[in-house]
């Protein structure tokens, strides 16, 4: 292909793409985290595990698991994915060369793909590591003059006394909220509030270097943004969905997202804005380019804004940030994330591109975890494509569709499917996804009635068997609890 003019509008990218001959594939358990990006991008494929689509997105790739294997983490299964004979006859084919997009990966994904002559397009895995530490992101926001939530960091305590004389240096209160530098969707956030809260997670917590917050009553959110060299480009503001009880099993954990326009208007929400350039731009000084997730908390007491933690990677906030900035924007920001790592000179006006989404309709995604503490074989599950919700609250399957953009109306939802008939579930597996028009969330944090009547009606589309049913019990070596 050969190098263009410096790209400068959005017609200029967009032609870009659509006449791009560099294969990009994105390797991950499912094609979720991206999924539609193929309508924008000529040579796009996906080489995902679970087979959503039942063989018919002509976009998808599934190696067939050819060895009884388990899986100890998402990283684990990109490199199998990456080095299956099928995937490496899919670059053979496409003529040995491109661009690898994933959610995670390790020093052994760069070496497969170095060996295999693809590129990694996404920052270095030393830096995204060091990066994923709450420690250092939260020094270098302070940095970057982004605020925090009163707290201290890279502290240690080996018990409850040690935890409340450091908490006190600080004035941070007798409600703490304690982290672990590593983890996701709530699972290494522990509130200590006394001694009992102490002994309950002592376990995860001695001998860790730990994150101590004063707790404060807040709405939780996030922002998807993509830190270039003309600047950062900030998306649609996204609140969170996190902890219900019908969605997860972890206290806390995240369970998807509303994208409204009503979220925080005026002063809060320039101040969001600002708070993520500011912190993009930080992140491209230490050699950090591309899309990145910026969780932001809004104290309900005050109304100050904070950071809450960042995420450099492609993320579960990329889904419904692609479908606003297309739909209502024109392009997709990931678009913006891949002109970093092509062979492409451009030189864009962030704050311009960035008005054109400022304007969007209410769209929400939910993961349904699987909430129960067995292990049970699945008999029946339901197919990815629209749906239809029925007067009586049950479901009806309307059509089959390879992403959301057929979603026409409050009454029809997208369901990607994770787990199907054959897989095993287990607590807190990823079941599948729902995305949907409107919100499903009110501003106090409770779920609506709509969005608890989809919930049971998804589930109840699913049939098991418990192992003591089955005549051949077995324990399933799937072992990744984080698909997207």
């Amino acid at each position: 292909m050969s190098t263009p003019e410096k790209l400068r509008s959005l017609s200029d990218i967009y032609r870009f793409f659509h006449r791009n001959t560099t294969p990009i594939y994105f390797v991950s358990p499912t094609s979720y985290n991206i999924l539609g990006l193929g309508q924008w991008i000529q040579g796009f494929k996906y080489i995902t595990h679970f087979d959503s689509f039942d063989g018919g997105h002509f976009r998808i790739t599934n190696p067939k698991q050819n060895t009884e294997r388990e899986f100890q983490s998402m990283e684990d299964m990109v490199n199998y994915l990456l080095s299956h004979k099928e995937s490496v006859d899919l670059f053979a084919e496409n003529g040995g060369k491109g661009k690898i997009l994933t959610v995670m990966f390790d020093e052994k994904t760069e070496e497969l793909a170095k060996s295999l002559g693809v590129d990694i397009a996404l920052p270095p895995s030393s830096l995204r590591t060091r990066l994923d530490s709450k420690i250092v992101t939260t020094q270098l926001a302070n940095e970057a003059g982004v605020p925090s939530a009163p707290n201290m960091v890279d502290v240690e305590a080996s018990n409850y006394q040690e935890l409340q004389a450091l908490a006190a240096e600080k004035k941070l209160g007798d409600k703490l909220v304690v982290q672990t530098p590593y983890g996701d969707s709530g699972k290494t956030t522990y509130f200590i509030n006394n001694q009992q809260d102490w002994d309950a997670n002592v376990d995860k917590i001695l001998g860790e270097k730990l994150k101590v917050m004063k707790y404060i009553n807040h709405i939780p959110g996030t922002v998807e943004a993509v830190a270039t060299r003309c600047g950062t480009l900030v998306g649609p503001l996204q609140t969170d969905i996190t902890g219900y009880q019908e969605l997860t099993p972890y206290k806390g954990g995240w369970c998807g997202n509303d994208i409204f326009p009503e979220i925080l208007q005026g002063p809060q929400r320039d101040k969001i804005i600002s708070m993520v350039k500011a912190m993009g731009d930080k992140l491209y000084e230490t050699g950090y380019r591309g899309t990145f997730c910026f969780d932001y908390l809004v104290d309900t007491d005050d109304g100050e804004v904070y950071l809450g933690e960042i995420n450099p990677r492609i993320s579960g906030a990329s889904p419904l940030t692609n479908l606003v900035t297309s739909k209502y924007g024109g392009i997709p920001l990931m678009l913006f994330h891949l002109l970093e790592f092509m062979d492409v000179d451009f030189e864009i006006d962030v704050d311009e591109i960035q008005k054109r989404w400022s304007d969007f309709g209410s769209w929400t995604q939910l993961v349904l975890k699987h909430t129960e503490d067995q292990v049970r074989m699945i008999t029946k599950a339901p197919k990815s494509g629209i749906w239809r919700m029925q007067e009586d609250g049950s479901i009806k399957f309307i059509r089959n569709s390879i992403d959301w953009n057929n979603v026409s109306d409050g009454n029809d939802a997208f369901y990607l499917r994770v787990y199907d008939a054959g897989d095993y579930a287990y607590h807190g597996a990823d079941m599948g996804i729902l995305v949907a028009r409107g919100r499903m969330q009110t501003n106090d944090r409770q779920l609506l009635p709509r969005a608890e009547r989809w919930v049971k009606a998804i589930n109840a589309e699913f049939d098991y068997r418990t192992l003591d049913e089955l005549e051949v019990p077995y324990i399933p070596t799937d072992n990744v609890r984080k698909m997207i």
